[in-house]
């Protein structure tokens, strides 16, 4: 028996019509930087960060759902993939903030000068 090809056109557009659309979102956050986003924090980091961060990681999540078929997948395979993925972002997210945090400190109350 052969099997009818099934053209996934739509899919694809739709596909690319919320990557654009969360794209967009992301590079009129980035021109326009709005003040309540731009001044306000969040755990040491502003606002508008923290947005980029959730459209980024969404961008990743949904890119992987898509092209990589998780969306066909068993639970199982579809939660062994993303859990560690949500830990190690997390993990990186968590050493960069405190790290940064730690450098920005040195340098603010010492006398060592910014060369960089």
């Amino acid at each position: 028996m052969a099997h009818a090809h099934e053209s996934n056109a739509g899919r694809i557009w739709k596909v690319f019509a919320i990557l654009s659309v969360v794209t967009i979102i992301e590079v009129i956050l980035g021109i326009y930087k709005p003040d309540a986003l731009h001044r306000g924090y969040l755990l040491g980091m502003s606002l508008l960060n923290w947005i980029f961060y959730g459209l980024t990681i969404f961008k990743a999540y949904y890119i992987v759902w898509a092209f990589m078929h998780l969306e066909g997948e068993e639970s199982s395979l579809k939660w062994s993939i993303v859990l560690p993925i949500i830990f190690l972002v997390l993990y990186l997210l968590f050493i960069l903030l405190t790290e940064g945090d730690y450098i920005y400190g040195v340098f603010k109350d010492s006398t060592i000068k910014w060369n960089f």
